[in-house]
């Protein structure tokens, strides 16, 4: 069993950054694909990124170059870095983690799903 996290919303202003922090507990995550998703009302959960155990890191194109995905190993957790934050990426954010197989896109290939932290940007 592996538990999550998610730390680092709030409330922001569109140009301004932050850190959101996906900590791990219960089992080391350091073997196991890590993503980001985030979700609006009434809409699917979107997925934003993913980093593999070597660090491997692949950020869906509409946030790609102001969203970077990290993690430490030896804090047993994962990093989204939110830069240039727009309005649209207003959401709640969600860190996940799968135990078994490669990198996904796919939000059900996740079965470890932190329960969310909230990133409102205004104009």
């Amino acid at each position: 069993q592996v538990q999550l996290e998610e730390s680092g919303g709030g409330l922001v202003q569109t140009g301004d950054s932050l850190r959101l922090s996906c900590a791990a507990s219960a089992r080391t995550i350091s073997a196991y694909v890590a993503a980001w998703f985030r979700q609006t009302p009434g809409k699917e959960r979107e997925f934003v990124g993913y980093i593999t155990w070597v660090r491997y890191t692949y950020i869906v194109d509409s946030v790609n170059g102001r969203f970077t995905i990290s993690r430490d190993n030896a804090k047993n957790t994962v990093y989204l870095q939110m830069n240039s934050l727009k309005p649209e990426d207003t959401a709640v954010y969600y860190c996940a983690v799968r135990d078994i197989g490669g990198p996904s896109t796919n939000q059900y290939d996740y079965n470890y799903w932190g329960q969310g932290t909230q990133v409102t940007v205004s104009s």
